[in-house]
């Protein structure tokens, strides 16, 4: 069949799309939750608590889905979280730290939905450039493809901290610590940088907000800004778990990796693309 045409494009904000990049003070949240960052001992295990609410660490609207979790070790390879679970307000999971080094826990969703009206109907499909090509009718009227890309992101540390899992994917927006992200402490200033599609992700809106907000009469967030070439930096006030988030969304881009959208005999237009990020860093103190 005939690729189809993208003729207008729109949104659909998916709910964890909606949580990383919500900017109300009292929005809710996407977030993982570890019961450490920084481990010593001969193979340590970490717990993770992954929830959406409006306090920041603090369960009361809804567990997170844990679709699209994925553990890397310090050496690159893919680990197998233990004892995956969800409940009414949090889902949780374990990771056994057998290397010494650095793990990246991250929760990725990378989503591509379409509707469209087929006979007075309006259908809607969530799949693949190759799956909607082959779901979507010839016939199809006031076509709507999207494209939602969001990343969750936890940095562990058994020992010393190493860098391979730091190195970006270039899909998606992504942060790149330039000071290691399991090496923050209160009063010092840290490096980061943003990326999209491996790119400088430049004039890029941060937000970073202390954990316990429910206990603080203000929010405490810090509004931060990337350079031309992606980079920020942040002061840590004091320690603790800090959220960290950032999103990009409403142009018109290539899909990432290189994807086309159904399109049919015409021009191919470029779909719009919306993409989060949000990361739980721990700053320790002096």
């Amino acid at each position: 069949m005939n690729v189809l045409s993208l003729r207008r494009i729109a949104l659909p904000l998916t709910l964890v799309a909606a949580a990383l990049t919500a900017p109300a003070a009292h929005a809710h949240r996407t977030w993982m939750l570890p019961s450490g960052t920084v481990l010593s001992g001969s193979e340590p295990w970490v717990t993770v608590d992954a929830a959406v609410s409006n306090d920041l660490f603090y369960f009361e609207h809804n567990a997170l889905k844990l679709d699209g979790l994925a553990v890397q070790a310090p050496d690159g390879s893919a680990v197998q979280p233990e004892n995956v679970g969800s409940g009414r307000y949090r889902s949780s999971f374990d990771v056994k730290l057998s290397q010494k080094g650095t793990y990246k826990l991250a929760l990725v969703n990378d989503n591509l939905m379409a509707s469209w009206k087929s006979k007075g109907e309006t259908k809607r499909v969530r799949g693949t450039a190759a799956s909607l090509a082959k779901e979507i009718p010839a016939d199809a009227q006031e076509l709507n493809v999207a494209q939602s890309q969001t990343r969750l992101e936890v940095f562990v540390t058994s020992g010393k901290p190493t860098d391979k899992v730091l190195a970006p994917t270039n899909r998606g927006l992504e942060l790149v610590p330039l000071t290691h992200p399991n090496d923050l402490v209160a009063g010092d200033v840290a490096n980061f940088r943003f990326l999209m599609d491996g790119k400088p992700a430049a004039d890029l809106e941060v937000t970073v907000i202390p954990g316990g907000n429910r206990y603080r009469d203000k929010l405490g967030e810090m509004h931060l800004k990337t350079d031309a070439e992606g980079k920020f930096s942040v002061t840590w006030p004091g320690p603790g778990m800090y959220w960290l988030n950032a999103s990009l969304g409403g142009g018109r881009a290539p899909m990432a990796g290189g994807a086309e959208a159904p399109r049919a005999v015409g021009t191919l237009d470029k779909p719009v693309r919306r993409a989060g990020y949000a990361a739980t860093l721990e700053v320790l103190p002096q």
